[in-house]
């Protein structure tokens, strides 16, 4: 019955209970870690979804983009449990950063990207980016599909797999091309 009049009345705002909570944790971590660093919270509510973006700073941001930012994944992940275990309906994304971290990589990933797509496009066949996480496969993927005269998918089993990067045949160009125009 509860969950009736929570849908009829919109029940409490949990933005500021999830904000704390994230709050009360990182400075738990922080602390008992002996880190030096500090965070900021930004959390951003529409009509589709909430984001909750965590950006630190401090003399220990390096650490936390060492070994390809595994330790910002880990306290991406560690937070994002922390809030479905407290509150089991919150779709909340969680978005951890530090220095600006995420955007180099993926412009780094993008760089790369393009430059196979030349590769691809200048020797008329397939090229292959190394096998890659699905996080990193997708900025790839989205990056590529802009560009009608290319075509990529990936390849391999298991979580880590190769992007082929291909030219698209004339004709299928062609009909792209077409489609695109009107």
């Amino acid at each position: 019955m509860a969950g009736f009049f929570k849908k009829l009345f919109g029940g409490k705002k949990q933005g500021g209970e999830v904000e704390a909570l994230v709050e009360e944790t990182l400075a738990g971590i922080i602390d008992k870690a002996g880190f030096e660093l500090t965070f900021d919270l930004k959390f951003e509510k529409n009509d589709e979804e909430s984001v909750l973006t965590i950006d630190f700073t401090g003399a220990d941001e390096e650490l936390l983009k060492d070994k390809k930012g595994q330790l910002l994944d880990s306290f991406q992940l560690l937070i994002k449990r922390v809030i479905q275990h407290n509150f089991p309906e919150d779709k909340t994304n969680v978005l951890v950063d530090a220095g600006g971290y995420r955007e180099e990589t993926e412009q780094a990933l993008i760089d790369k990207a393009e430059n196979l797509k030349q590769m691809a496009l200048e020797q008329g066949r397939s090229v292959y980016y190394r096998a890659l996480p699905p996080k990193e496969r997708k900025v790839v993927h989205q990056y590529l599909a802009q560009d009608p005269r290319v075509k990529s998918r990936s390849l391999g089993d298991g979580l880590y797999k190769k992007i082929k990067i291909y030219p698209v045949k004339s004709s299928d160009a062609n009909a792209g091309e077409a489609a695109h125009d009107s």
